[in-house]
């Protein structure tokens, strides 16, 4: 590949956790890369800048039984002018071992989803796409009040309002909330709350390609609330917000029953559904097309998607893990890049 004006600028992939499956799926979709392989026909337009430890990267194309190529190593992501490179963020902690949690791998992976955050500030990457992180081991690390990705981003963004959309194959969902317990998220449900999230959603999707989007709000309560009969945040909440974003040119609707709102939008009567609370989204995204999954990030001044799966510390280091997810990530963050949110 020669690289151009158009793809001077590199694509940021943080390896996420080394004890996790992190490493073994980039290391996986870099090989395809390099041997041409791909889904998407944009695919490989812009650089790819792998950040994250290169011995846990070396470790995780071991297990997969893979040969990384060539990855120009840079201290800097102003200096990538290659099509793969690597800023490598050093030795591996004492007694490293896949599938626990430790600190140090923690520590590390939070080092490079910062490094990244602020290679996309700066405008020296186009872009982030994230393999996962553990919540306990970045917690161990020191950073109680970073949970996830969508924290960690808030934090260095300054962000006041971001939000996780989901999307696979035939399906978008946005979240209300995510990392939340399930008593929490029923109390965030709020008429402010539910039209904030409907104008970050409308205004971010255009944005990426897709202008009147249209948006189904799901239900929380049971058949939509039965009328109040089995809850009234339907009626005090959910109709009111779809009611006043109707009123700002907003194409919402709803509150739709949560048993068949997503079964509607895949069959193409809606752009992209608003879940309520992380588990009322995520289940239908992941029985619907779990492998081809990904997330993006609403709400933050750059495009960042990921894998929507974890860490995996079950199969770590076993060879085993699919790169679906990763290889479907890239595709979806050169697409927004482009605007053509509307072809994923």
């Amino acid at each position: 590949m020669v690289l151009d004006e158009y793809t001077a600028i590199p694509l940021a992939l943080t390896l996420g956790d080394p004890a996790g499956i992190g490493p073994e799926v980039a290391a996986r979709v870099v090989a395809a890369r390099a041997a041409g392989a791909g889904t998407d026909a944009r695919a490989g337009l812009r650089p790819l800048l792998l950040i994250g430890p290169g011995w846990a990267l070396e470790a995780g194309a071991a297990a997969a039984g893979v040969d990384l190529p060539p990855l120009q190593a840079v201290r800097d992501p102003r200096e990538v002018t290659a099509p793969l490179a690597l800023l490598d963020l050093g030795d591996p902690p004492g007694g490293f071992r896949f599938g626990v949690v430790q600190a140090a791998c923690g520590a590390l992976a939070v080092r490079a989803v910062e490094t990244a955050a602020r290679a996309c500030l700066a405008g020296w990457a186009a872009g982030l796409v994230t393999c996962p992180i553990h919540k306990e081991a970045i917690h161990a690390a020191g950073y109680v009040d970073d949970i996830g990705h969508q924290e960690i981003l808030a934090r260095l963004t300054g962000a006041s309002a971001t939000a996780t959309m989901l999307m696979t194959p035939g399906l978008r969902v946005v979240h209300l909330s995510t990392h939340k317990s399930l008593a929490d998220a029923v109390r965030f449900v709020t008429r402010d709350n539910v039209l904030g999230r409907l104008r970050l959603t409308a205004t971010t999707l255009a944005r990426w390609g897709l202008p009147g989007a249209r948006i189904a709000v799901a239900a929380l309560n049971p058949h939509g609330g039965e009328g109040g009969l089995l809850g009234r945040e339907e009626l005090e909440a959910l109709a009111p917000a779809v009611a006043l974003a109707r009123q700002e040119g907003i194409d919402a609707s709803g509150p739709w029953p949560a048993d068949s709102v997503f079964n509607r939008a895949i069959a193409g009567e809606f752009d992209v559904v608003l879940a309520l609370y992380h588990d009322q989204g995520h289940i239908a995204i992941k029985v619907h097309d779990f492998h081809r999954s990904t997330t993006a990030t609403l709400g933050i001044p750059f495009v960042r998607t990921s894998v929507d799966h974890g860490t995996a510390f079950d199969i770590a280091g076993r060879g085993i893990a699919d790169p679906q997810s990763l290889a479907a990530a890239i595709d979806a963050a050169e697409a927004l890049l482009d605007g053509r949110l509307a072809t994923l």
